[in-house]
């Protein structure tokens, strides 16, 4: 643009020049005239060259500059299509996410595969099983249950009784109710809740729990934290079902940590049972050497027996050894044989 601006100041000068000389002409200079009318003609050939040249170089520039704003925009709407595409898979996801959390037994299933995964994470294959049978009084199976140690006990122990129960419908109407800020909604949907979950714990009180087969309360298991925050939150409910249902609430979070404490537990009862055999050892041990302290004690009489009789043949073989001394021996090289013994 300023080589523009100065091509065309000099396009200007040149005309105000052109029209000071036509003022000033005289009849005789017209051959000077001539030439500078072409010099001046070819001056004004070179500028429009130069607007030529200029205007094509920013023309060339305007459209590279064109096609990589058309290549950004393009590259731009691509990202917002498949932005797009990617939000309508994702609300395509909720929604079938939302229709599987609508049915009952799909619920179950999500809540009893999330309280297997634990199971499997935290104890040991034979602390636990599923579809267990607790009492043999009732037809009942529960989802899964704890094996309880129980010391002197031929049976294997009792059982703990998990059941994995999601009351999706009600805890959904009190979070929309929530973010309403409907305080009337929030009110029925926290009784409906409360509802809810006291009937599950009495259908776990009525066919689970029965000692001594099992525990003298079982574990009602929420699969989600917000949930289970939910129930806390309702006032005495925890209380209520732990005293009137002897059934503990427990979401993921603190079902994990109940889990910790049990397998602690059971460490320090095998360790306790060990223990007892170890004293149980040592109680042998002692007996068997008692035995071999008498035994030693024998070896040791015997010993000294040997040993005096060891003395005495001693004493024996020195008084023999006097006794020889005093025998005379025979003139060496005198050619004689000894006396013979006859029988």
């Amino acid at each position: 643009m300023p080589l523009l601006v100065a091509i065309a100041g000099l396009l200007v000068a040149a005309v105000v020049l052109l029209a000071v000389l036509l003022r000033r002409t005289r009849p005789g200079d017209a051959a000077a005239m001539e030439q500078r009318f072409a010099e001046l003609q070819r001056g004004l050939d070179r500028a429009d060259q130069l607007v030529r040249d200029e205007m094509g170089r920013n023309r060339d520039e305007t459209a590279a500059a064109m096609d990589r704003v058309a290549r950004t925009l393009d590259e731009r709407l691509a990202l917002v299509q498949r932005g797009l595409g990617e939000m309508q898979s994702l609300a395509e996801g909720v929604g079938d996410l939302k229709r599987v959390l609508t049915n009952v037994k799909t619920r179950g299933v999500l809540g009893e595969w999330q309280l297997q995964a634990l199971l499997e994470q935290l104890l040991a294959p034979g602390q636990f099983a599923r579809n267990v049978k607790p009492s043999p009084l009732r037809d009942t199976i529960v989802e899964f249950a704890i094996r309880i140690p129980a010391p002197g006990s031929d049976a294997g122990g009792m059982w703990l009784p998990v059941d994995s129960k999601y009351p999706a419908e009600d805890y959904a109407r009190l979070f929309d109710a929530q973010e309403r800020a409907d305080a009337a909604g929030v009110a029925a949907a926290q009784k409906a809740l409360s509802v809810a979950v006291r009937r599950s714990a009495d259908d776990i009180r009525a066919k689970y729990i029965d000692p001594p087969h099992t525990t003298d309360y079982a574990i009602l298991f929420l699969p989600s934290e917000g949930l289970f925050a939910e129930v806390v939150r309702l006032p005495g409910m925890v209380e209520m079902l732990s005293a009137e249902c002897r059934v503990m609430v427990a979401g993921p979070t603190t079902f994990a940590t109940l889990l910790n404490c049990l397998q602690m537990g059971f460490r320090s009862m095998a360790l306790a049972e060990r223990s007892e055999e170890v004293w149980h050892l040592l109680a042998g041990v002692r007996t068997e050497f008692a035995k071999f302290a008498d035994a030693v004690s024998g070896a040791q009489k015997k010993l000294g027996l040997a040993s005096e009789a060891v003395e005495q043949v001693a004493v024996r073989a020195r008084a023999m050894e006097r006794k020889l001394r005093d025998v005379e021996q025979l003139p060496a090289g005198d050619g004689s044989e000894p006396p013979r013994l006859t029988s």
